[in-house]
Formats: structure tokens, C-alpha cells, sequence
């Protein structure tokens, strides 16, 4: 049983952009929490977890797989249980990021937070700032709350896929090009009519830049590079939350 822990890879509008295991390799095992979340839906680390759960307490050992390292360290350390933000405090938040920018929003984060979260995440910067705006506390002060892990250490076998920069960027610009060969871009044109840049969904790496392309912003060519270009920062954000936040687990090298 393979269990998806990808936050990009939960959208069923996105089999392709985000990777999602084929058709093919479904029918060779049993795959759960992919492609399940139709755009629009609200989706976090916390349903994540909940969703999680009950597949630990079912019979079968499952293989939890992904790049998402906060849904990782949720899942084997805990995750505060912080209360949910208002619709009208997420619109405040979207708002923000779209006219002043992550850097104007993390200045405005407590300093305790804004020393622990990426400050070069926009994704994670915003959630920092909607617990602040509608908890009155913040996010570092309720993630000191954390409880008991789901799935504590001592209890798998954890291991982290260290894949050296170099090879791992030829990897990440290989791949992309055969995103557009399988057919990125026609997943994206179907979601043009629905594009909303702030939407969780549509953070799917290269997913901006091709619809860049389709309004005639910039070439294929340019678009391509640019999603390189972001996948190779996502990769090299990734190695740091690895660094920091799951030095515990084993490492193995890259083939």
C-alpha cells in the first residue's frame, strides 16, 4: 500500500504537473490519498493527518512516500492543534500576498515564528501571518503546544532520499521537458478558465508559468526554464527542511 504525502499531489486536476504516480503504476499497488481533492476544496496538513489515521490502524503496513517535509514531520512528531482560519482572514491573506509580497507579510509575523519558518516560502509565510491575524498568538507559540505523533519515530522505518544538487537539478530539468511531452500543458489549458493564483491547487510548480504561456505572456521556451528554475529553489528548500527538521531519520544516497 502506497499513501501519497505530497501536498501537490492530493489535486485531481494535476496528474501530471505534480508527478502523481500513472494509471500503470496504480494497477501494480494500492495507492491512496492521490489525486482525491477536486479544485476548490480547503486541504491542509491537519485533514491530511486525519485521513492519514485510519490507515495506520488497518491491517496492512503502508509505504508513505512524498516531498512534502511538513506533512512528514507532522505525521512522526505531532502538529499543534491550531483552530481554523476564517474564510474572511484567508481572503485578507491572499489579498496581502498578491499586492505587497511574502517579504511585507513575514515582517509582520512575530519574531519567534519568523525565525523558524522559510522566509523564502510564500506558502508557508501566509499561514504564519493567517494564525497571527486570526489567533492573536503566534505560530511558534502554538506549535510549542504540539501533541503526540501518529507515527513516532521509534515506530518506522524513516528514511530520507539525499540526492546530490547536481544530479538532482539534470533530474528535475529532464523531467519537466517530459512533462511537456506527456502533455502538461493541455492540463493546464483545462484549468485556465478556473486559474486563481492564491488557490492552494494552483501552487503546482510550473503551473504559473504555463499559464503565462497559454495568455501569451511568454514563450514555451521561457516558461519551461522558469519552472526549471522554480522546481531546482523547491529542491534546494526541500534539502534545508531535510537538514533541519529530519536529521534523525537515515539518509541514503542518490543510485
Amino acid at each position: 500500500m502506497i499513501v501519497n504525502a505530497d501536498a501537490l499531489q492530493v489535486w485531481d486536476c494535476w496528474r501530471i504537473l505534480s508527478a502523481r504516480p500513472s494509471a500503470a503504476d496504480e494497477a501494480r499497488a494500492h495507492h491512496l490519498l492521490y489525486g482525491h481533492c477536486p479544485p476548490g476544496t480547503g486541504y491542509s496538513v491537519g485533514h491530511w493527518l486525519r485521513e492519514v489515521a485510519p490507515i495506520l490502524a488497518g491491517p496492512d503496513r503502508p509505504i508513505i512516500v512524498g516531498g512534502t517535509g511538513l506533512y512528514l514531520t507532522a505525521l512522526t512528531a505531532g502538529l499543534a492543534e491550531i483552530p481554523p482560519v476564517p474564510a474572511a482572514i484567508r481572503a485578507e491573506a491572499d489579498a496581502a500576498m498578491a499586492r505587497r509580497g511574502h517579504e511585507a507579510m513575514l515582517a509582520e509575523i512575530d519574531p519567534a515564528t519568523a525565525k523558524r519558518i522559510d522566509g523564502r516560502n510564500p506558502a508557508r509565510i501566509q499561514r504564519a501571518w493567517e494564525v497571527l491575524q486570526a489567533t492573536g498568538r503566534g505560530l511558534a507559540d502554538w506549535q510549542a503546544e504540539t501533541g503526540a505523533p501518529l507515527l513516532p519515530l521509534h515506530a518506522a522505518t524513516a528514511i530520507v532520499i539525499d540526492a546530490e544538487r547536481d544530479w538532482l537539478a539534470a533530474r528535475i530539468d529532464g523531467r519537466f521537458e517530459d512533462m511537456i511531452r506527456d502533455g502538461a500543458l493541455d492540463e493546464v489549458a483545462a484549468m485556465l478558465p478556473h486559474w486563481k493564483p492564491a488557490a492552494l491547487w494552483a501552487r503546482a510548480i510550473g503551473a504559473a508559468e504555463l499559464v503565462a504561456h497559454l495568455r501569451g505572456e511568454m514563450s514555451i521556451t521561457d516558461a519551461v526554464a522558469a519552472a526549471q528554475a522554480a522546481s531546482r529553489q523547491y529542491a534546494k528548500r526541500q534539502r534545508s527542511w531535510f537538514r533541519g527538521r529530519m536529521r534523525d531519520w537515515t539518509r541514503l544516497g542518490r543510485p
